[in-house]
Protein backbone atom coordinates (compact mmCIF):
# COMPACT_ATOMS: atom_id res chain seq x y z
CA UNK A 1 0.00 0.00 0.00
CA UNK A 2 2.78 2.46 0.68
CA UNK A 3 4.48 1.80 -2.78
CA UNK A 4 0.93 2.54 -4.28
CA UNK A 5 0.96 5.86 -2.14
CA UNK A 6 4.78 6.86 -3.06
CA UNK A 7 3.78 6.31 -6.15
CA UNK A 8 0.54 8.72 -7.04
CA UNK A 9 2.38 11.29 -4.88
CA UNK A 10 5.53 11.00 -7.83
CA UNK A 11 3.05 11.85 -10.29
CA UNK A 12 1.24 13.74 -8.79
CA UNK A 13 3.86 16.16 -7.42
CA UNK A 14 2.75 19.28 -9.47
CA UNK A 15 -1.08 18.50 -8.09
CA UNK A 16 0.00 18.99 -4.26
CA UNK A 17 2.31 21.57 -5.19
CA UNK A 18 -0.65 23.47 -6.57
CA UNK A 19 -2.47 22.95 -3.89
CA UNK A 20 -0.34 23.83 -1.20
CA UNK A 21 0.77 27.23 -3.38
CA UNK A 22 -3.11 28.06 -3.14
CA UNK A 23 -3.32 27.62 0.63
CA UNK A 24 0.45 29.18 1.14
CA UNK A 25 -1.39 32.50 -0.87
CA UNK A 26 -4.36 32.12 1.48
CA UNK A 27 -2.03 32.43 4.45
CA UNK A 28 0.55 35.10 3.54
CA UNK A 29 -2.31 37.14 2.30
CA UNK A 30 -3.91 36.90 5.90
CA UNK A 31 -0.64 38.56 7.29
CA UNK A 32 -0.15 40.91 4.02
CA UNK A 33 -3.11 42.25 3.11
CA UNK A 34 -6.44 40.71 5.00
CA UNK A 35 -8.62 43.09 3.24
CA UNK A 36 -7.37 41.85 -0.42
CA UNK A 37 -6.92 38.44 0.74
CA UNK A 38 -10.87 38.10 1.79
CA UNK A 39 -12.10 39.57 -1.33
CA UNK A 40 -10.39 37.25 -3.84
CA UNK A 41 -11.37 34.41 -1.01
CA UNK A 42 -15.07 35.80 -0.97
CA UNK A 43 -15.13 35.90 -4.86
CA UNK A 44 -13.53 32.27 -5.30
CA UNK A 45 -16.26 31.37 -3.28
CA UNK A 46 -19.04 32.57 -5.07
CA UNK A 47 -17.47 31.58 -8.20
CA UNK A 48 -18.14 28.02 -7.21
CA UNK A 49 -21.57 28.35 -7.53
CA UNK A 50 -20.98 28.83 -11.34
CA UNK A 51 -21.40 25.13 -12.28
CA UNK A 52 -19.67 25.87 -16.03
CA UNK A 53 -16.60 26.97 -14.46
CA UNK A 54 -16.38 24.18 -12.10
CA UNK A 55 -17.09 21.64 -14.64
CA UNK A 56 -14.52 23.19 -16.88
CA UNK A 57 -11.98 23.09 -14.60
CA UNK A 58 -12.85 19.18 -13.34
CA UNK A 59 -12.68 18.00 -17.39
CA UNK A 60 -9.62 20.24 -17.87
CA UNK A 61 -7.73 18.23 -14.65
CA UNK A 62 -9.27 14.61 -15.41
CA UNK A 63 -9.36 14.37 -19.24
CA UNK A 64 -6.15 16.25 -20.36
CA UNK A 65 -3.27 13.38 -19.88
CA UNK A 66 -0.96 16.18 -19.52
CA UNK A 67 -1.33 18.55 -16.18
CA UNK A 68 1.52 20.92 -16.82
CA UNK A 69 -0.49 21.90 -20.11
CA UNK A 70 -3.32 22.85 -17.83
CA UNK A 71 -1.43 24.29 -15.10
CA UNK A 72 0.58 25.98 -17.24
CA UNK A 73 -1.74 27.05 -19.31
CA UNK A 74 -4.40 28.53 -16.66
CA UNK A 75 -1.10 30.52 -15.87
CA UNK A 76 -0.18 31.81 -19.40
CA UNK A 77 -4.21 32.98 -19.76
CA UNK A 78 -3.92 34.66 -16.28
CA UNK A 79 -0.72 36.62 -17.35
CA UNK A 80 -2.55 37.45 -20.83
CA UNK A 81 -5.46 38.83 -19.19
CA UNK A 82 -3.99 40.61 -17.05
CA UNK A 83 -1.62 42.61 -19.43
CA UNK A 84 -5.08 42.80 -21.21
CA UNK A 85 -6.35 44.79 -18.10
CA UNK A 86 -3.65 46.45 -17.45
CA UNK A 87 -3.97 47.80 -21.04
CA UNK A 88 -7.28 48.58 -20.71
CA UNK A 89 -8.52 46.62 -22.95
CA UNK A 90 -10.55 44.28 -20.51
CA UNK A 91 -12.10 46.88 -18.90
CA UNK A 92 -15.02 45.61 -17.15
CA UNK A 93 -12.65 42.35 -15.25
CA UNK A 94 -10.70 43.14 -12.43
CA UNK A 95 -6.62 41.34 -11.92
CA UNK A 96 -8.95 40.11 -8.49
CA UNK A 97 -11.74 38.73 -10.25
CA UNK A 98 -9.01 37.37 -12.60
CA UNK A 99 -7.15 36.03 -9.82
CA UNK A 100 -10.18 34.57 -8.32
CA UNK A 101 -10.86 32.83 -11.50
CA UNK A 102 -7.60 31.11 -11.27
CA UNK A 103 -7.97 30.05 -8.32
CA UNK A 104 -11.32 27.73 -8.64
CA UNK A 105 -9.68 26.41 -11.84
CA UNK A 106 -6.33 25.36 -10.78
CA UNK A 107 -7.88 24.28 -7.58
CA UNK A 108 -10.60 21.87 -9.05
CA UNK A 109 -8.16 20.72 -12.06
CA UNK A 110 -5.79 19.65 -9.31
CA UNK A 111 -8.37 17.89 -7.17
CA UNK A 112 -9.59 16.13 -10.18
CA UNK A 113 -6.07 15.32 -11.75
CA UNK A 114 -5.29 13.65 -8.52
CA UNK A 115 -8.38 11.69 -8.29
CA UNK A 116 -7.90 10.28 -11.57
CA UNK A 117 -4.22 9.38 -10.42
CA UNK A 118 -5.83 7.41 -7.59
CA UNK A 119 -8.02 5.59 -9.62
CA UNK A 120 -5.73 4.60 -12.18
CA UNK A 121 -4.09 2.60 -8.51
CA UNK A 122 -7.26 1.45 -7.76
CA UNK A 123 -7.52 2.11 -4.55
Amino acid sequence: MSDQFKTIFLKAKLNFAILASILIIAILGKFTNPELTNSIFVTADQLVSELYLVFVAITLGAFIPNFRLVAFGSIAAFIGAAILIHLGIFTYLTIEYLFAVLIVVLGFASIANLYRHYREYGL
